[in-house]
């Protein structure tokens, strides 16, 4: 008997986590930025190299970092929903691009459209590192207080901002008395 209850004992062990990865999301990776301060960084404009954008730039507001490049299907899939977040001045996006060609980038932005406050371009990618970027698309949303709230990897869309940012952006504006505006 006990021959054959160390192997069903095994084989229950085995259910139990088969069945829980089952219900996992295999696109969510835990960031450990969530309610830390952002990193900081300073980096050159995308379109324009002789001025920059950094981490200071995003505080005092609610905002999205956008980890893009054009090399990237899953950033061109979710570059239309950006542009009509920014044209509803729902919330500022900013942008950075990260490992790619500054031309083909300009030329994305000026042909599909340009959702960003401004574009940080991270050519050789060391910001993304410190931010914990492995892949693109990735979105961040950015607190007031200049800490990390949430971050999506994957295209973002209507679905995903109603779903996941929505509720998160209306819980920091009841915390930090900001006006959430066309959020609801």
């Amino acid at each position: 008997m006990s021959r054959y209850l160390i192997p069903l004992m095994i084989l229950g062990v085995l259910a139990i986590f088969f069945a829980r990865g089952l219900t996992l999301n295999p696109g969510y990776v835990p960031s450990p930025l969530i309610g830390k301060e952002a990193p900081s960084f300073k980096l050159p404009r995308l379109k324009d190299p002789s001025l920059t954008l950094g981490s200071e730039d995003m505080l005092g507001k609610l905002s999205l970092l956008n980890v893009w490049a054009t090399w990237c299907v899953g950033c061109r899939q979710e570059h239309q929903y950006l542009n009509e977040l920014a044209q509803n001045n729902v919330i500022p996006i900013y942008g950075l691009n990260w490992k790619d060609d500054r031309v083909a980038a300009v030329n994305w932005l000026n042909t599909l459209g340009d959702p960003y406050v401004a574009s940080a371009f991270d050519g050789d990618g060391r910001v993304a590192i410190d931010w914990g970027v492995y892949g693109a698309p990735e979105t961040f949303l950015i607190g007031q207080d200049g800490s990390v709230i949430y971050k999506h990897i994957a295209p973002l869309t209507n679905e995903i901002w109603e779903m996941e940012f929505l509720p998160l952006i209306q819980k920091h504006c009841q915390k930090f008395s900001c006006s959430s505006g066309d959020l609801e």
